[in-house]
């Protein structure tokens, strides 16, 4: 996500930006000029780059912000393989491929890459990519190996730790709640955001003085939050996300700070109990409806997903090895997929990689393009849906038994246990009927 902060939507008064915060609908349709460097993975000429053993920092540039962020080489099979670090999360990149003097490292799930050439010594040049968008998506990237840090200090800082109230507002005006969460050791600084429809997964950076800085770089999504401590005590600052998106954001210290109830934000049509859907396997030949006879007398989970979505792999990367350990209680999951692509072979392809990659069991379709107005359209039961993912709980009778937008990754810490734990008490519930 320069990331479009389109789908906003009204939850407890306050306009959400985002249809699944971190996990945008939609790439950028802005056509601002920028200026990455222009190496393509169709170059036939010249020396590839070498990517030595070690750590390396990163640096996004877009909208007069740098967004850095650190990574490490190692090799594997004589191959290098890159690991993304954003704070406690790792995540490894291995498709990496050359052709003539330039390189391209696939970003995991994601339809991305870091296209990139020599720049001198143990350094690069080129752009983070976005191939999924209606409008080409190039942001200049930079890399220099060696560095531990993301942002340099120069002294004593002021304490950003704590839960904070906190309300984000778009340059159109429109606000929606947030709860900061930072954990502070000396200068280093680590938290998230969660909002009523998801987080803003791992944030890692530094605070000087006043200041605090931190970001992250998850192949999907570069995001920059910035602020300076005011003489109240509150906080004022900028989030920028990728090519264009920008928001501004207040905040004050508050223990007790909470969000909308995330199982009450959309609901069943008066009248309805059930979802009624056909959709095509992401296997060639087949559909998955909840009535089909594998699901009879089983409680089922419902996932609403994206392949693009960061939120979701948070999710997926909880389901896939749950479902294995618990399906044969007689629970299933069917993840209907939602992708930036009306083409449902391309849409195929992108979640089954997504499957192949998470190592998920259970049936995915192809349910639609990737909106929350689609994917409303496509469940017309459904009041709405507003973010990517929803979890949506059937009893054994095939009702609708509870409906949870979003989900609070493990980048939120208590708070993700909270949602593993909520998510095992409805199962079991659903399960003892």
């Amino acid at each position: 996500m320069p990331v479009a902060f389109s789908l906003r939507k009204a939850v407890a008064g306050a306009g959400l930006a985002l249809a699944a915060v971190a996990c945008q609908s939609n790439s950028t349709t802005s056509t601002e000029n920028q200026t990455p460097a222009k190496p393509e993975a169709g170059t036939t000429t010249g020396t590839p780059p070498t990517l030595s053993n070690g750590k390396w920092r990163g640096v996004l540039s877009t909208q007069g912000q740098q967004i850095p962020f650190l990574f490490e080489v190692s090799q594997s099979g004589g191959k290098p393989v890159v690991t993304l670090r954003n704070g406690e999360e790792k995540l490894k990149l291995d498709e990496i491929t050359t052709a003539g003097d330039s390189m391209t490292i696939r970003l995991g799930v994601f339809d991305a890459a870091l296209v990139v050439r020599q720049d001198g010594a143990d350094k690069l040049k080129g752009a983070w990519v976005k191939y999924d968008g209606k409008e080409p998506y190039r942001v200049a990237f930079s890399a220099e190996k060696g560095g531990s840090k993301l942002f340099n200090t120069t002294g004593k800082a002021e304490s950003f730790d704590g839960t904070w109230n906190v309300t984000f507002k778009g340059d159109d005006g429109d606000t929606y709640p947030a709860v900061g969460i930072f954990k502070q050791s000396g200068n280093d600084v680590t938290g998230t955001f969660l909002t009523s429809t998801g987080d803003y997964r791992y944030l890692a950076g530094q605070a000087d003085g006043n200041k605090l800085q931190v970001t992250t770089f998850d192949g999907s999504h570069g995001f920059l939050f910035s602020a300076e401590k005011q003489p109240n005590g509150t906080l004022k600052g900028d989030f920028y996300s990728g090519k264009s998106g920008h928001e501004t954001w207040t905040a004050t210290l508050d223990p007790n700070a909470k969000l909308p109830d995330a199982n009450a934000m959309t609901g069943m049509k008066p009248g309805q109990k059930r979802l009624d859907f056909k959709f095509p396997n992401i296997f060639e030949g087949g559909s998955i409806s909840p009535t089909d006879p594998k699901y009879k007398g089983k409680v089922v989970v419902v996932q609403i997903l994206g392949s693009w979505c960061p939120n979701c792999m948070d999710e997926t990367n909880f389901l896939a090895p749950w479902y294995e350990k618990n399906k044969q209680r007689g629970v299933e999951i069917i993840g209907l997929g939602y992708e930036r692509t009306p083409d449902q072979k391309v849409a195929s392809q992108k979640l089954l990689k997504m499957r192949q990659r998470m190592n998920i069991g259970y049936d995915i379709a192809v349910a639609g393009e990737a909106s929350a107005a689609e994917a409303s359209k496509s469940l017309p039961q459904l009041a709405k849906v507003l973010a990517f993912p929803t979890t949506i709980f059937l009893d054994k009778k095939g009702e609708v038994r509870k409906i949870h937008t979003g989900f609070s990754g493990p980048g939120t810490g208590k708070y993700y246990q909270q949602e593993i734990d909520e998510f095992n008490a409805t199962i079991d519930k659903l399960l003892a009927e």
